[in-house]
């Protein structure tokens, strides 16, 4: 694991609660800030997180370095080299993979209860996961699944909350990752009050625990 690569759409989304899980598990990482500087080869990778971004994905033009992150995607699911996309990074996948991003549809916001599908109870990312589990959301676009993707779970707002590819690429549409000064920043920058934050505290703990289940499971992956 010495190896796992953290890939930054937007250097304002951070790796949230991951970090400090990720230390207290003892796994090496480095960040890559996609904005910045070149990403690395597939092959010089044993397993990527893509966090999420304030842009979409059809935005290439703001910000070019998009299509390349996609190209880099896709080698991984070629590779067949664990890679996890939350959020931005989900419909990233979605996208390189030839699934459709939809701007503007089926967002959601907050504390959010998903429900996993039959072939998400028994996946290696999910499992051991409550059903269903909670988990947080803040987007605005969302995705239809490419093909050969399959489900693993859905809310009634917005059916496409993850998918996985071949035997370790997942796209997720929620935030497992983030923690208070994140969701403090996002409802901030919205304009959104103070409930959100409120509600994320009173729900800490079993989304906390569902988080750092599906992290320890994606690290079993590498």
């Amino acid at each position: 694991m010495s190896r796992l690569t953290i890939i930054q759409p937007d250097a304002r989304v951070t790796l949230g609660r991951f970090s400090a899980w990720l230390d207290q598990a003892e796994v090496a990482y480095r960040i890559c800030l996609a904005a910045e500087e070149p990403l690395p080869k597939p092959e010089d990778c044993d397993g990527v997180i893509v966090l999420g971004g304030h842009m979409g994905v059809g935005d290439a033009d703001s910000y070019p370095y998009l299509l390349p992150l996609q190209e880099f995607m896709r080698g991984m699911v070629a590779n067949e080299q664990p890679l996890l996309g939350i959020c931005l990074g989900g419909q990233l996948l979605a996208a390189a993979l030839g699934g459709t991003v939809l701007s503007r549809q089926r967002g959601e916001r907050g504390v959010t209860s998903i429900m996993k599908t039959a072939a998400g109870q028994d996946d290696p990312l999910l499992q051991d996961l409550p059903q269903p589990f909670l988990s947080y959301q803040w987007h605005n676009d969302s995705f239809d699944l490419p093909e050969d993707a399959e489900l693993l779970a859905a809310t009634t707002a917005c059916p496409g909350q993850a998918f996985r590819v071949g035997p370790s690429a997942y796209g997720l549409q929620f935030h497992p990752e983030v923690n208070e000064t994140l969701v403090q920043e996002w409802t901030d920058r919205a304009g959104a009050g103070p409930g959100y934050l409120a509600e994320f505290q009173r729900q800490q703990a079993p989304f906390e625990a569902a988080s750092r289940t599906l992290l320890d499971n994606f690290l079993r992956l590498i």
